[in-house]
């Protein structure tokens, strides 16, 4: 080999040192279609993670996967059907997981690329998207009535009684509003109603707005509603565009609403999605894609040099109201007193969907966990227990 050869080579090597130096302080960030693993320099013992997902495997949801059934026998024999459901739903695949350690994929098992319903999740995506909202100046602060923001047709039907004027955005961000009303054909009690017998659900007792939280799918459909009403647009395209395309997301997920959710907008018929798959509707996505808005949160919005949500949105989110200090805005469970997962630090934040199916999101031990389709909270809380133990 001559000289010049060996200069170029040194030179070309010199110039990859360089260049890895410079971004050593810089966290990676996954291409559009592709996630590095954590190979050659693995953050966790890999047999310590491998026996955490044998054990995880053992605890699948034993729920029907056709979620059709699946909601006939829990919600649909415990609610008022009013028409049953509302929305698309599906069969789900088995339990599945994704764990990503420092921006890296650990493990990942189960159907990662398959598109499931999300059910409550889907809480967390319109959270950010009332945060776009925000961002863009549509709404002028969350702590100012909702009403304010609306057009009189929605005003007058939603916002106007003695009881629902005074609601705030934060009330319905923090699931504290108490509304009373009847959204898309379910009227706010139907939701988990409380009374002995079905006369006694809609005498439910009534509360100022901020003073209790109760998660509620009809006032957090009202919440997508009032959305779609600052935004003119649709919220999945407004997601897509801002979020999900600008983080490298797959073009496979979907946010559905109901057959009946449709409403005239400026001369266009859009529909207003759902907040979950209560009444079926909601996300249907991959565990892949779930990660990656994980891994948003936990950066605090910032993603490849971009500020896409302001970081001071994330940390309201995460910030429990005067009501539960267990929940900040919608789906943004909190585990400050460790009741949630005793085996994660108190820092760790939860977006929790029926089923179960979470995305973890542990800043403390920058570490992203999807999981789907697990039996209960117990099971979660082992495997998350033993990610931590295998941290090196």
């Amino acid at each position: 080999m001559s000289i010049t050869s060996l200069t170029r080579r040194a030179f070309a090597l010199l110039l990859t040192l360089s260049s890895s130096l410079s971004n050593a302080g810089e966290p990676y960030v996954p291409p559009r279609g592709e996630w590095a693993r954590c190979e050659p320099l693995c953050r966790m013992d890999r047999t310590a993670v491998d026996v955490a997902v044998r054990e995880l495997q053992k605890n699948e949801n034993p729920a029907p996967r056709d979620q059709a059934v699946a909601w006939a026998q829990s919600f649909g024999s415990r609610e008022p059907h009013f028409g049953g459901l509302l929305g698309p739903t599906a069969v789900r695949g088995p339990l599945t997981g994704v764990v990503i350690h420092h921006g890296k994929v650990q493990a990942a098992f189960g159907e990662p690329e398959r598109v499931d319903m999300s059910h409550s999740i889907t809480k967390s995506f319109l959270t950010a998207v009332v945060g776009l909202a925000v961002q863009q100046g549509r709404i002028a602060s969350v702590d100012e009535p909702v009403a304010l923001s609306m057009p009189r047709d929605i005003r007058d039907t939603h916002f106007t009684s003695p009881k629902n004027a005074p609601i705030t955005w934060t009330h319905l961000l923090q699931q504290t509003s108490d509304w009373e009303g009847t959204l898309w054909g379910r009227p706010d009690w139907a939701d988990r109603p409380v009374g002995a017998t079905p006369e006694d659900w809609p005498k439910v007792p009534r509360v100022p707005a901020g003073s209790v939280h109760e998660y509620n799918d009809v006032r957090i459909n009202l919440l997508a509603l009032a959305t779609l009403q600052v935004l003119r647009r649709p919220l999945p395209e407004v997601l897509r565009e801002h979020l999900m395309d600008p983080i490298g997301a797959s073009v496979s997920w979907r946010w559905h609403g109901y057959h009946n959710s449709w409403v005239d907008l400026d001369g266009q018929r859009l529909q207003s999605v759902s907040g979950g798959g209560h009444w079926g509707g909601g996300l249907f996505i991959s565990a892949w894609d779930m990660a990656r808005f994980g891994l948003l949160h936990l950066r605090q919005g910032h993603w490849a040099g971009r500020q896409l949500i302001d970081a001071a949105w994330w940390r309201a989110a995460a910030t429990p109201s005067s009501a539960t200090p267990a929940v900040g805005y919608a789906n943004f469970y909190l585990n400050r007193q460790r009741q949630l997962l005793p085996s994660a630090p108190a820092s760790a934040v939860v977006h929790r969907g029926n089923g179960q199916n979470i995305v973890y999101v542990d800043a403390e031990n920058d570490l992203v966990v999807v999981l789907r389709w697990v039996k209960d909270d117990a099971a979660i809380d082992a495997f998350i227990g033993r990610l931590l133990a295998a941290r090196r």
